[in-house]
């Protein structure tokens, strides 16, 4: 699979490490007869990247910036090189690749040549092609080519075939339309007139000529300090016949969407749908703004703020999967593009088509070259649906025809639309297109059913072999873009997905392991269910971060499939040792706190390896006495001299923020319980500090059942579960969990796993941060001023589920100058503690955290919420990290 509708079961995977290697490959395949695909990060989302034969896998090995020459402004690349990582390494010579898909962080070289990939800046610095100078080209059967400009290293017969079809090539490809990328769509670029560029005419062939081995590519200036203007309109088709108008300003890139796909995101000027203008310095900008026949607008200068609205833009592919009532939308018709002139028209009509049809999708995409990206939420499960698909795609194809357009505009065709290019072409240019196929590839053995003699667009569709289930629902919720496959979370806040930066390995990415469980409900490939030993050893790297859950477009949550997976796999079985000793870690430590043996536990796991756990890393050590034999009861905080700080308590009452004025429950969890009860104290006092009265569960032992969650002990965690809402009672509001992944777990898996319990929800709602109480219970409270820097690491649960944004503003109010790392810590609760985990939990604390201690000067507070975090800390960057209570409250202590 790759980012589309469809699903290919190959013969196998080769990961060729350089030209030779894939020679031998295409002579092997040859002699057999078996088909090659050539593929890079596997983001392509009309099925080309699929295939029955041997997929030859680029990224793994063949992945180099071979060189660059500034002065020249060309690169050598290999084909996995993912763009990102060629932008980055001429960056400091003021240059860039052009072309820039959405995918960016993700998406190869190879694969943007393969499709022809434009991306935003195509009205600044056009297509892939337009930035190709050579390509080197190995064939099926071995044999090697050298293209560029003229005939030197073309195959035998291709100029024949073009002398033979001048008339054809003038006059039947659709004229001079930028985005005219369907079919081979660059064939004319053979024609004597434009200089015989066989490398360009290259460019688009999907994998269905050859393989390219190495390229050679064009660099652009790199503008220095692009301004953004965002333009605001009454609507969508305001906005779409506003966009050509903005073409004589020179823009660097004119995006378009609607509010259907913004959804409420915040800087964004008056209007219902908005332009996204990047001109090349403010002056530039406001000369546009001016020039604009625009409802609103905003000139957006600083970097942050230009990269938070980008981010609406990048993430639009995955977020337009989802409608705004949770159903899921399906790409098949991604990219159509028009002249920029007919958008307006273009769209009315789409969207007319879309309604006659009874279907439901959100258009957005390059404004400025009439290019429009959409998913449709068709049903490609029963066939009724697939019929539907089939039929609208048949007049979308016409209408998009009748406009001028091409029914790819960047992506390619692959089998989602090749089917349809004689509504395109004609006939004649289809019979040239099989011809030129047939030169380069007289085997046929080059990516086939793909663009000249294709299958059908409603066969392969990944969906027809999963069952009827909701797992299977959710997993196929992976739509394959890959933003899970970016290997660099250092320039953003992501999480997503440290495992498979640590290991490269795309079964250890969100989206590989989407894939395996999609073949394990599928049953034809993984066979043994939910006993499968291959998707046991992919999921056995997840660390439950949750990074997905965020982090993705569609919003994967791999920790969750991750317990369902243990759940179903152990069944009936006796576990790993590992799932008893950690995933039951709150019912040992109650017992061994019960039996006054925190001193013996201590001095036992000094002394003897623990069954089951790994021998890297020292277990940490129990507390002497329970955070609660110090919180008996109520602690009330002392009277301030100028009355009682925070709000009113009929302020309180009025909005339903609790119970009483000033009162909370602090939740009790294991690792503050047990093994941190100096952050249990430090926060009373800073809760007290800000006039809160604090107090514990009054039904005695309660627990989130995270660790049975964890480990897949599902039926466990339920009945833990159970209990604590028994032991609760009455939900006291607010209840502040210290430990984020404890909060998390009672926000999200408590109703999850008990839906209908409403006492879950109750709780579920009541639960708060630390800082999340501070802010909304006692908002006139001034924290000590602790003016230190400040390093460390936000739980990645938090990032992901809790959301840390009152964390930001506490630290900010206290003096904390600095930002916490992103990513994870690697350690992730019970992961860093099992065996075969730990050089991928130092690797993953290598990325952000670990530099980041080591570059945060000898003065720097170190901050960590989770005790998992301050563990890794400790263990791998040699300091102790405290919780921001506990910082707080040594800032108190410094005050009096």
């Amino acid at each position: 699979m790759d980012a589309s509708n469809y699903r290919r079961v190959p013969v196998g995977v080769v990961a060729p490490r350089d030209a030779e290697d894939v020679a031998a490959a295409l002579r092997v395949c040859a002699e057999a007869g078996v088909p090659v695909v050539p593929r890079g990060g596997g983001t392509s989302i009309a099925g080309q990247a699929t295939g029955t034969g041997v997929v030859l896998d680029l990224t793994r090995h063949m992945n180099a910036l071979v060189s660059v020459d500034p002065a020249a402004r060309t690169a050598v690349v290999q084909p996995g090189l993912v763009l990102d990582r060629l932008r980055d390494a001429v960056r400091s010579y003021g240059l860039t690749f052009g072309p820039d898909p959405s995918t960016h962080s993700r998406c190869t070289l190879g694969g943007m040549i393969g499709n022809n990939a434009c991306g935003a800046h195509s009205v600044a610095w056009g297509t892939t092609a337009d930035n190709v100078a050579e390509l080197a080209v190995t064939a099926y059967g071995g044999a090697a080519h050298r293209i560029g400009t003229g005939w030197s290293g073309a195959p035998k017969g291709l100029r024949e075939l073009v002398d033979g079809n001048l008339a054809l090539l003038r006059t039947g490809m659709g004229g001079g339309f930028s985005r005219r990328i369907s079919g081979y769509g660059g064939l004319d670029a053979l024609l004597p007139e434009r200089g015989v560029q066989l490398a360009r005419a290259f460019c688009g062939s999907e994998g269905t000529l050859g393989v390219v081995t190495e390229a050679v590519v064009r660099l652009v200036e790199a503008p220095r300090a692009p301004v953004l203007a965002v333009l605001g309109y009454a609507d969508e088709s305001a906005a779409a016949d506003a966009a050509a108008g903005l073409l004589p300003y020179r823009p660097l890139t004119v995006e378009g969407m609607a509010e259907d796909l913004v959804r409420g995101a915040a800087g964004l000027p008056r209007g219902r749908a908005w332009l996204f203008v990047e001109m090349w310095d403010e002056a530039a900008a406001r000369e546009l703004v001016r020039g604009a026949d625009a409802l609103d607008a905003v000139v957006v200068t600083d970097p942050e703020g230009r990269r938070a609205l980008w981010r609406i833009r990048e993430d639009a592919a995955g977020t337009a999967t989802r409608l705004p009532g949770g159903e899921m939308a399906w790409p098949g018709w991604e990219d159509c593009a028009v002249p920029p002139a007919r958008l307006g028209a273009y769209l009315r009509e789409f969207r007319a088509l879309l309604a006659a049809h009874g279907l439901r999708g959100s258009p957005y995409g390059h404004f400025g070259e009439g290019c429009v990206h959409v998913r449709i939420d068709f049903d490609l499960v029963s066939a009724a649906g697939v019929a539907r698909f089939r039929a609208f795609s048949g007049e979308l194809a016409d209408l998009v025809v009748a406009h001028g357009g091409s029914l790819s505009g960047e992506h390619g065709d692959g089998q989602a639309r090749a089917e349809l290019l004689p509504r395109m072409y004609g006939p004649e240019v289809i019979r040239l297109f099989g011809a030129y196929k047939d030169v380069w590839d007289p085997a046929g053995g080059m990516n086939p059913g793909m663009l000249v003699r294709p299958a059908r667009i409603d066969e392969n569709l990944r969906f027809a072999v999963l069952p009827a289930t909701p797992f299977a629902g959710e997993v196929a919720r992976c739509v394959g873009v890959a933003k899970c496959r970016t290997t660099d979370a250092g320039g953003g806040p992501g999480v997503m997905c440290p495992s498979y930066r640590a290991t490269g390995e795309e079964r250890h990415s969100t989206r590989g392991r989407a894939r395996l469980l999609h073949e394990m409900l599928a049953g034809e490939i993984v066979r043994d269910g939910w006993r499968s030993a291959e998707v046991a050893e992919a999921l056995d790297l997840c660390l439950g971060c949750k990074g997905c859950l965020s982090d993705c477009p569609v919003g994967v949550d791999m920790a969750t499939y991750k317990s369902q997976f243990l759940h179903h796999h152990w069944a009936g079985r006796v576990r790993p040792l590992a799932h008893y000793a950690l995933g039951g870690l709150p019912a040992w430590l109650r017992l061994i706190t019960a039996l006054r043996m925190a001193r013996v536990a201590n001095t036992a796991a000094r002394l003897l390896p623990i069954p089951g756990l790994t021998r890297h890393r020292a277990l940490p050590a129990l507390a002497p006495e329970p955070f609660t034999r110090s919180l008996s009861g109520p602690q009330h905080p002392p009277a301030p001299p100028g009355g009682t700080p925070g709000r009113s308590r009929g302020e309180i009452e009025a909005r339903g923020l609790g119970r009483s004025p000033s009162s909370v429950t602090l939740w009790p969890d294991t690792f503050t319980e047990y093994l941190a009860p100096e952050a249990g104290r430090a926060a009373v006092r800073v809760l007290q500090a800000a006039g809160l009265t604090v107090t514990g569960p009054r039904g005695g032992t309660v627990c989130c059942a995270l660790t049975y969650i964890s480990t897949g002990r599902l039926d466990r965690a339920r009945k833990v579960l159970h209990r604590t809402l028994t032991a609760i009672g009455d939900v006291p509001a607010p209840v502040v969990v210290l430990e984020p992944s404890c909060a998390a777990a009672l926000r999200t898996d408590l109703p999850a796993l008990l839906p209908d319990d409403p006492r879950a929800a109750r709780l579920a709602a009541a639960v708060r941060t630390f800082a999340e109480a501070l802010e909304e219970y006692a908002p006139d409270w001034r924290p000590p001023r602790l003016d230190r820097a400040v390093a460390g690491q936000t739980h990645c649960h938090q990032h992901a589920v809790l959301g840390d944004a009152a964390d930001r503003r506490l630290r900010e109010r206290a003096g904390l100058v600095g930002e916490l790392s992103g990513g994870c810590c690697g350690l992730a609760g019970n992961f860093g503690f099992e065996p075969g985990h730990h050089e991928v939990s130092v690797a993953c604390a290598e990325e952000q955290l670990l530099p980041a201690l080591r570059a945060a000067g000898p003065d720097a507070l170190v901050q960590a919420d989770g005790f998992s975090c301050r563990t890794q800390i400790a263990q791998l960057g040699g300091v102790r990290a405290r919780h921001l209570a506990e910082l707080l409250a040594e800032g108190l202590t410094a005050d009096l």
